[in-house]
């Protein structure tokens, strides 16, 4: 508990985050709601702890943070995993993010997504989302690759290549469409208005 009543980083990210969810989840009745029963929140707030844990050299405590977060809200999020500000995981279960993997400000996940490696290949291994960024129910987004600030990435679908910022991709494998018109201002950006149709195309 120490952690988190010294972190004032720690602090105003579980402010931010919960702002996110009350102001982009239409089923998040209230703040306190939010606080106590929304489990995708409460994953990332223990994340958070078990992050600084990391940092620290403390490990063992970190991962046991992992495991216990695991099988209570079926979220796995390696501690090393480096998590911006802002976050939404809508419904969260069957989130499993790995240990590079970076997620930068104001993204918001749904359930069933994976940001994992492509085999066994050690070091820098995972994905690194930008700011803005919706990832859709069911995603894949597998590798050393990069989600541009602002893209979209549609329900099941398989990522295995960088994205373009502002740009949609969908399907297995993962293809891009639309672009041109896609918003540039952060609050229109898609993890905002959480509008999972593509901006430019309508694919069947």
């Amino acid at each position: 508990m120490s952690i988190l009543n010294n972190d004032e980083d720690i602090i105003s990210a579980m402010k931010d985050d919960l702002k996110a969810v009350k102001e982009r989840d239409p089923a998040c009745i209230s703040y306190a709601h939010c606080l106590l029963n929304f489990k995708g929140f409460l994953a990332i707030q223990a994340h958070r702890v078990a992050h600084k844990l990391w940092l620290q050299g403390r490990k063992v405590l970190a991962l046991l943070i992992q495991n216990r977060v695991s099988e209570v809200f079926a979220v796995d999020i390696h501690p090393g995993a480096k998590i911006g500000r802002g976050i939404l995981l809508d419904h969260a279960t069957g989130v499993v993010v790995g240990e590079t993997a970076v997620i930068g400000n104001n993204v918001a996940i749904l359930h069933n997504v994976t940001l994992g490696g492509t085999g066994k290949i050690c070091g820098d291994r995972h994905p690194k989302i930008g700011d803005g960024v919706l990832i859709g129910a069911g995603t894949c987004i597998l590798g050393k690759i990069k989600i541009g600030d602002g893209a979209k990435i549609g329900a099941g679908s398989v990522v295995l290549k960088d994205v373009p910022p502002r740009t949609t991709a969908v399907g297995n494998p993962a293809k891009l469409i639309g672009g041109k018109d896609n918003p540039i201002m952060l609050d229109k950006a898609p993890s905002f208005t959480m509008d999972h149709t593509s901006w430019s195309d309508y694919v069947i």
